[in-house]
């Protein structure tokens, strides 16, 4: 058996009018992520913890904010096929590990909806996918509530 670990990280500014996603879930809140896509920061984050896991480059090399293709798409598209691009080259994933950094809104009421929709598109248990979320205290962008950041560990399987 294979086994590979892969990191991401993933930021993006946050703005008024725009839909806050996470972790494919739709947030409440008074300001969302800007980006080419719907800027769900969680998602990209795995992606990148994923394709770098099986060295298949990063999330731009694959899914360019240049390309008219992606403007808007849902970010479980973009991880839907990572994981059909893993599945390609043999790989599975076995467990993602990911924090969110932002000051608001507060995550742990979403948790359990974005870990149940994680784990469906990722073809994993649900307890394979753990979401914890943090605060920077008040520092920095995401202190001011200007941007919102996430890190991703990944662990892949092959044959």
């Amino acid at each position: 058996m294979r086994i590979r670990v892969g990191q991401g990280v993933d930021v993006h500014q946050l703005t008024e009018g725009r839909d806050l996603w996470l972790g494919g879930v739709k947030i409440p809140h008074t300001k969302g992520a800007l980006g080419h896509s719907d800027a769900d920061v969680l998602i990209h984050a795995i992606c990148d913890a994923l394709l770098g896991a099986a060295g298949l480059k990063d999330i731009g090399y694959h899914f360019p904010d240049t390309s008219n293709e992606f403007k808007g798409i849902d970010s479980k598209i973009l991880l839907e096929r990572v994981v059909a691009l893993l599945d390609a080259r043999g790989w599975k994933v076995n467990n993602v590990d990911a924090s969110l950094i932002l000051e608001q809104p507060k995550i742990k009421p979403h948790v359990d909806e974005m870990v149940k929709t994680l784990s469906a598109i990722m073809q994993v248990e649900q307890d394979a996918v753990s979401i914890k979320a943090t605060t920077n205290e008040k520092m920095g962008y995401v202190g001011r509530e200007e941007g919102v950041l996430a890190f991703a560990s990944a662990l892949i399987i092959g044959n």
